[in-house]
């Protein structure tokens, strides 16, 4: 009889391209009264499990996982997890866990078209649209607020030369970066030239930002290449690691974009934003409400987007397997 460390029941679901694993089962319970402490007490005692469950051979560069947790301000609480980092906040990790609630009997058409989800941002509003079948046909997530951290921040970037961009925070950071003004073509074939190019202007920012304090919690910008179609739409590849891109528009970068629109006067508050993937998989974005956040303008932006679920099953960690925590191809 095989001897196994652990199991963990599990609902893989892609959003526009990119995974969401829920793990249903398999984490011991965590310390904290609020999510972000139960985050903070994963990190500190579970860290493992983070690589065991995401990288190679279970997982890959790319995969994201959530972690159901109880909440005691919303309905469902979330941990969100990448390969490399803690997220803050993730939007088609969201699109997913609604997918994934609906695919198990946990929200129907019965339950409401709404629940609320604490993440360790904050609580989020998730709106349902239910199909004539019943089955879920959308997700609409009103994400935390986006606010302007850094505008027109120059940087010089090794190999790449001299580059401007804002910097925005809507559940994590992001840098707003041209794709044109690079002569980037974001392309599903230009994929490689794009995370290098990307790679090198996120490392200059991260060594800039460093020190800025409203920063220090929080991973380093992730780099959003943007590809203006028309004033209100284009087409976005944000850049993570070496060897890793959100293969969605990304839902919290989509946030932070058009908030970075409006302050531009690029858009309206009553103009509709469509930001698309590499494969032309969109992800639509409206102004719920304007705000302020510790004296700042913040933009609450709801993002609409379709998930799908991809496969279920159970993860074993075999004893005595070598590569139980896991690794990373580069």
């Amino acid at each position: 009889m095989t001897a196994f460390e652990g199991a963990f029941s599990y609902i893989d679901s892609h959003t526009a391209g990119h995974p969401t694993r829920v793990i249903l089962s398999g984490v011991p319970a965590l310390r904290g009264e609020t999510v972000k402490e139960m985050r903070q007490d994963f990190e500190a005692r579970f860290d493992h499990l983070r690589s065991a469950l995401l990288h190679e051979p279970r997982g890959h560069a790319a995969m994201v996982g959530l972690f159901p947790v109880p909440s005691k301000v919303a309905d469902f609480g979330a941990i969100f997890v990448s390969s490399y980092v803690y997220l803050g906040m993730c939007g088609h990790g969201t699109m997913g866990y609604a997918k994934t609630l609906a695919h198990t009997g946990a929200i129907s058409r019965e339950t409401g078209d709404s629940f609320t989800l604490e993440t360790p941002t904050g609580v989020v509003t998730v709106s349902l649209k239910w199909a004539d079948d019943s089955s879920l046909e959308s997700v609409s997530v009103c994400n935390v607020p986006a606010v302007m951290g850094l505008k027109d921040l120059s940087v010089e970037v090794e190999g790449v030369g001299q580059i401007s961009c804002d910097i925005l925070y809507s559940g994590m950071w992001y840098a707003m970066v041209d794709a044109r003004q690079l002569g980037l073509a974001l392309e599903p074939e230009n994929v490689s030239q794009a995370l290098r190019v990307g790679w090198q202007i996120k490392t200059a920012i991260a060594s800039k930002t460093k020190d800025i304090a409203q920063m220090a919690d929080d991973p380093a910008p992730s780099v959003l290449f943007y590809d203006e179609i028309a004033r209100d739409r284009a087409r976005h590849f944000l850049v993570l690691a070496p060897n890793k891109y959100d293969r969605s528009p990304c839902g919290t970068g989509t946030s932070a974009r058009m908030a970075q629109l409006l302050i531009r006067g690029q858009l309206t508050a009553d103009d509709t934003y469509y930001a698309e993937n590499i494969f032309g998989v969109e992800f639509v974005a409206n102004l719920k409400a304007k705000t302020t956040i510790e004296g700042q303008d913040g933009y609450e932006v709801v993002i609409l987007g379709d998930a799908f679920i991809t496969s279920q099953g159970t993860l074993f960690l075999e004893k005595d397997d070598p590569l139980t925590r896991g690794f990373l191809s580069q």
